[in-house]
C-alpha cells in the first residue's frame, strides 16, 4: 500500500488527539501507552512526568515508535528521543499544546520533561 502524503500525514498530526508511544525496557520489553503530543518541524514532542516509565527507558534506549490511534488508515513513526527541558523546548510547541489541549505546558510541577522525537521512518497507508 501506498505511504501516506506529507500533506495528509501534517493534516492527520495537527488533528489527531492522542498517539501510542512505545518504548523499550532495559530487560528489552516494550513500554506502550497513549499520550497527547503535538508536531513541529517534522518532529512530534510530548510533555510528560520525568519518573514516568517512558523517560526511564529513554534513558537507557533513544529508541522509540509512535502510532496514531486510527487503525483503519495507520501511521506509524520509528525515531530516535531526545529529552528537553521545558525551559529549551521551541516557543511554538508550548503554543500548540495550549491550542490544542487548553494546556500551558510551560507551568506545573508534575509535568516537567518534553520527549522531542525526530521520525526516521514512516509507515503509512
Amino acid at each position: 500500500m501506498p505511504l501516506t502524503t506529507q500533506q495528509d500525514i501534517q493534516q492527520r498530526l495537527r488533528d489527531e488527539r492522542n498517539i501510542w508511544l512505545a518504548t523499550v525496557r532495559p530487560n528489552g520489553a516494550p513500554h506502550l501507552i497513549p499520550i497527547w503530543f503535538v508536531a513541529h518541524d517534522d518532529k512530534i514532542y510530548i510533555c510528560t512526568d520525568p519518573d514516568s516509565v517512558k523517560i526511564r527507558n529513554l534513558r537507557e534506549n533513544e529508541h522509540a515508535a509512535l502510532a496514531l490511534e486510527d487503525g483503519l488508515h495507520p501511521l506509524i513513526l520509528e525515531g530516535s528521543a531526545r529529552l528537553l527541558s521545558r525551559a529549551n523546548m521551541p516557543a511554538p510547541v508550548v503554543e500548540q499544546f495550549k491550542s490544542k489541549y487548553d494546556w500551558d505546558i510551560a507551568d506545573g510541577e508534575q509535568y516537567t520533561i518534553v520527549i522531542e522525537i525526530t521520525p526516521t521512518k514512516r509507515l503509512g497507508w
